[in-house]
């Protein structure tokens, strides 16, 4: 194990850490004191650079040391940092893969938590702009575009170079980035009238039925995931229903700094979620960001939150939730279909949960099936990527993942972030279209 020249441990053999998010304490939004941390982990950073590929807000940071007349954190000036904190979008990888002083290490580095801060203290202040406030509340968007003759105009509006450039110049929405289609006919109205006619069967960790926390991106813009789920689900013999009610999970309001609003999405899910495990259910979600939410986030804000932890206990990722069930003999590889070659996006909020690549796993079981796993963030972030000033940034992030399905040129290219899989097309721009692991492998059993 390495040691610097003042001999401190660079590294460590122990398993890292994360301590609570102390959002309510009052020096949480202290600016003096925010900006006091920031230039401490600054500094940190800035001697060990091995972030530098992973996003921009590192190389925004190493930039504007460079250029300082110290080349030194202390030369910054302190307003500039912000510009560090908006190239963050809070994937985790740093602190997941990168960083060899997060805790228990003395120095105390979690990157993303401290960006979260800023981003909190930047909300307080009230310095969001109301393009962002409007992206990130993904209920109220999805709505009022989900409004029958709405959605068929929003979607129209969307594909028209002539209001994209009218979107760019007044509300900073990229013309050139990818905005996902709405739909009228939403997966909870679909699915509406399911029923299952197989009986729970407990295995491992899992107990053999699931309500699905549909997600607002699935409710209302990609309906056919959340029906590729229920029907795969379906097929091995996991009986499946959908929670009473449910909203954002959050994460869009987390990533800006509001955290009052996380709170209230938390107040709204946690105890309709907390009832359907009560009865008997596990859950499940098809966008990782959500299960991470409720996995990680929500358990570090609320530490003390009994309820919170129990449905941390008991949400799973799709293919988590299989494989487990796989573990013990119990689910259906009756594949009807082989797939070829599949170039799999393995996304950064399905990574930091910390369970492997299941997904890579189930499909590698599909016979005559090649799976090529791509670890890179797709820079998509769900908000990040579609904002005038970072799109093009984001694009150069995803280039090595779009390059390599272009290289390959596989049968198929998956992400199990649908958001993620539209950026990938974007950048692969040969009218191909990403698949979602779900559909795949609906595919793979002959079921689509």
């Amino acid at each position: 194990m390495a040691e610097t020249r003042e001999g401190i441990r660079e590294g460590s053999l122990e398993a890292p850490t994360r301590h609570p998010i102390d959002w309510k304490n009052p020096d949480f939004y202290n600016e003096t004191s925010l900006f006091k941390e920031l230039e401490r982990v600054f500094d940190i950073c800035h001697g060990c650079r091995r972030c530098v590929s992973l996003c921009n807000s590192f190389p925004t940071l190493f930039d504007l040391v460079d250029e300082s007349e110290t080349m030194e954190v202390d030369g910054v000036a302190k307003e500039d940092y912000w510009q560090v904190v908006d190239h963050c979008y809070l994937c985790d990888l740093c602190y997941l893969t990168k960083c060899p002083y997060v805790p228990p290490h003395e120095w105390n580095v979690d990157y993303p938590h401290l960006m979260l801060r800023a981003k909190a203290v930047k909300h307080k202040q009230g310095r969001d702009k109301l393009r962002d406030k409007l992206l990130t509340s993904t209920d109220l968007v999805g709505t009022l575009a989900g409004i029958p003759v709405v959605s068929t105009l929003v979607n129209a509006a969307n594909k028209t170079p002539m209001l994209r450039k009218q979107m760019d110049k007044f509300m900073g929405i990229d013309a050139d980035a990818v905005l996902p289609e709405f739909h009228s006919d939403k997966a909870r109205k679909r699915l509406k009238g399911h029923r299952s006619s197989h009986s729970a069967q407990a295995a491992g960790r899992t107990r053999g039925q699931v309500a699905v926390f549909i997600t607002c991106y699935g409710n209302n813009n990609q309906p056919d995931i959340v029906e590729d789920l229920v029907t795969v689900f379906e097929h091995n013999q996991i009986p499946v229903s959908l929670l009473r009610k449910e909203q954002c999970c959050g994460m869009p309001k987390l990533e800006l700094g509001d955290l009052e609003a996380v709170e209230q999405a938390k107040n709204a899910n946690i105890p309709v979620m907390l009832e359907a495990i009560e009865a008997g259910w596990d859950i499940v979600a098809p966008v990782p960001s959500c299960v991470l939410m409720f996995k990680q986030e929500l358990p570090l804000m609320f530490p003390e939150d009994a309820a919170v932890a129990k449905v941390a206990a008991h949400i799973f990722d799709p293919f988590e939730y299989l494989m487990l069930r796989d573990k013990e003999g119990l689910m259906n590889t009756d594949f009807k279909q082989a797939l070829g070659k599949i170039s799999y996006h393995a996304a950064c909020h399905l990574r930091v949960q910390r369970i492997g690549l299941k997904t890579r796993d189930l499909l590698k079981k599909i016979p005559d099936t090649q799976v090529d796993v791509i670890e890179r963030c797709s820079g998509h972030d769900g908000t990040y990527a579609v904002k005038s000033e970072f799109h093009d940034i984001s694009m150069k992030i995803c280039r090595p993942v779009y390059n390599k399905v272009k290289k390959d040129a596989p049968d198929h290219y998956a992400s199990d972030c649908p958001m993620a899989g539209a950026q990938i097309a974007h950048g692969v721009a040969d009218g191909s279209q990403a698949e979602h692991p779900l559909t795949l492998l609906a595919k793979a059993y002959g079921l689509s």
